[in-house]
C-alpha cells in the first residue's frame, strides 16, 4: 500500500484516481468504475463523484492506495 497525499479535506474518487496513477484520464477512471474494478474501503465503489477523506483506502487489481493528508 501506498499513501497518495491531499492538501484539502476530501477528494473525489475520480480525480484521486489520476492523482494517484491508477487512470490516466477521467473516462479511464469512469470504464473501471462501471465494470466494478475499484474498491473503496473493501466495498466495490462505481461513483466517480464519490468523496473520499484521509484514511480511505483504494483498491485497483493488485495496487492499493491510502488518502493521508499532506503536510
Amino acid at each position: 500500500m501506498r499513501d497518495v497525499e491531499i492538501r484539502e479535506g476530501t477528494i473525489r474518487l475520480g480525480q484521486l484516481m489520476k492523482l494517484a496513477g491508477l487512470a490516466e484520464h477521467g473516462a479511464d477512471a469512469k470504464a473501471l468504475l462501471e465494470e466494478g474494478e475499484v474498491q473503496v474501503n473493501d466495498e466495490v465503489e462505481t461513483r466517480r463523484g464519490r468523496q473520499l477523506a484521509p484514511g480511505d483506502r483504494i483498491a485497483l487489481g493488485d495496487e492499493e492506495v491510502r488518502i493521508v493528508v499532506a503536510p
